[in-house]
Parts: C-alpha cells; structure tokens; sequence
C-alpha cells in the first residue's frame, strides 16, 4: 500500500486544513513541542484556533494561556523563540506536533532545556535536569 492509499482522502488534498482541526469545548487543542533535532519532548501547552493560524503564519509557536486567557509567543519576552519546522497533527485530529529549534536550548520557565526534567524513582520524583539560566535572568528579574 502506498502513503497516498493509506492516507484518507479528507487529508491527502483538502485546503480547509485548520477545520480538520478537533478543537475541545473550550476550542483548545493539546500541542507537543519536541526538539527537532534531538526528538525530545521539550513542552506541553494549548493552542486556540488563532494561536495555530499565527504559528503558521509566523513559523514560530504562539500558544494560548488558559491561566491569562490570552495569546502567548512563545520567547516573545525571555528570546527563547520555538522555530517550526514541522506541525503534525494525530489520527484523531485532536493533539498536534510541533516539531521545533528552541533559542537558547532553553523551553522551560524554570530555566531548564524540557519542562519534563522530574522523574519517578523508587516512589519518589527526581529532578534529572539541570537549571541552565535562573527563571529571574530569563525574563530580566532579580532572583
């Protein structure tokens, strides 16, 4: 079987992509960034209708804060810009894959490379990642 025959006909040439999009209730999707390079999963986030158009219109991942309820270009204050290389979406059309550059190598607001630096070890959460710039000097306040 060829990827043309197992590709349903609705993604192999439709142009009203960003309806085959399943946003939630509250028109949120799930978004995975992960490390281009590496293939490391560097973040979760959520991402609204517009954050996923401005994202592919600007070839830099825009999320949405459930917690400000407002649009939020990733690095627009630290730098620590995501690059897309790539945006897949999953066989449910409800999660998507960003496939990213991080500036600075730095994705999370702690100052670490992936939000997922804690991992279970006898019971017990172990940070196995090191802080490589303190949250303060990320967005240019004392610690």
């Amino acid at each position: 079987m060829t990827e043309s025959q197992a590709t349903p006909p609705a993604f192999r040439e439709s142009r009203d992509w960003l309806e085959q999009i399943v946003f939630d209730q509250a028109g949120l999707v799930p978004a995975i960034a992960q490390d281009h390079a590496t293939g490391r999963v560097l973040m979760f986030a959520w991402m609204n209708r517009e954050a996923v158009e401005r994202t592919v219109k600007l070839g830099e991942a825009v999320y949405f804060s459930r917690s400000r309820q407002q649009l939020w270009h990733k690095g627009e204050q630290s730098g620590h810009t995501q690059k897309v290389h790539e945006i897949r979406l999953d066989c449910d059309g409800d999660v998507l894959l960003l496939s990213i550059e991080q500036a600075g190598h730095i994705a999370c607001h702690t100052g670490r490379e992936s939000c997922f630096y804690r991992r279970l070890e006898d019971g017990a959460w172990r940070v196995v990642d090191e802080v490589k710039k303190s949250p303060g000097a990320i967005y240019g306040k004392q610690d």
